[in-house]
């Protein structure tokens, strides 16, 4: 197991940051590892916490009185200089229970309003983004969403359009269009099950 001799923080943002952490592995490798976190101090990374927590969700939601609809959206991400379809998501507000969060960034990104099912916590339990750049860890809520769309909520920062896609849709988004990796992989079980939600019964 590798041991970590220091942890050194190198921006201050709000969102995110930077953070050079120095160790070495079981076979004697020393590295200097580069750590971006939504943590804003050392004390608040994972690797002093020790435990995993949600920064964020991502929400799963179905629309439509038969439930064969997903919302989606359609953002612009300044990594990528494009669009990217995703799962609206969020990030938690500190003590913000995480459901709560799913309910409020839906409507703020769609204007739907959001209605989480009661699941396993072993379905909703946060997980890792891309764990060999970020301790970011996300919850996926999965719930019901009804209403109209709307704009209207959006914070200034953000360039979204929201989607309501059918399965046809949701194939063409999957075969032509730049796509998140967690969103892209619930995709195909929508695609392929008659119930979405089955797996969580």
């Amino acid at each position: 197991m590798a041991t970590i001799h220091s942890v050194e923080q190198l921006s201050g943002n709000r969102f995110v940051n930077l953070f050079s952490v120095k160790g070495e592995n079981s076979k004697g490798h020393h590295s200097n590892y580069f750590v971006a976190s939504r943590a804003k101090t050392i004390e608040e990374l994972e690797i002093k916490r020790g435990e995993t927590r949600a920064d964020g969700v991502a929400i799963y939601a179905l629309y439509g009185e038969k439930h064969d609809r997903v919302v989606l959206v359609r953002q612009w991400r300044y990594p990528i200089g494009t669009w990217v379809y995703e799962f609206p998501a969020g990030l938690c507000e500190p003590g913000e229970n995480y459901r709560d969060t799913a309910i409020r960034e839906l409507h703020e990104e769609t204007g739907l309003i959001f209605t989480p099912l009661d699941v396993d916590p072993m379905y909703e339990k946060p997980r890792y983004t891309t764990v060999g750049m970020t301790d970011e860890a996300t919850a996926i809520v999965y719930g019901y969403a009804s209403g109209e769309l709307s704009d209207r909520f959006e914070e200034s920062s953000e360039e979204i359009e929201a989607v309501i896609a059918d399965r046809d849709e949701v194939r063409r988004i999957l075969q032509h269009e730049r796509m998140a990796q967690q969103c892209a992989f619930q995709l195909t079980h929508f695609l392929s099950d008659e119930d979405p939600f089955g797996f969580l019964k």
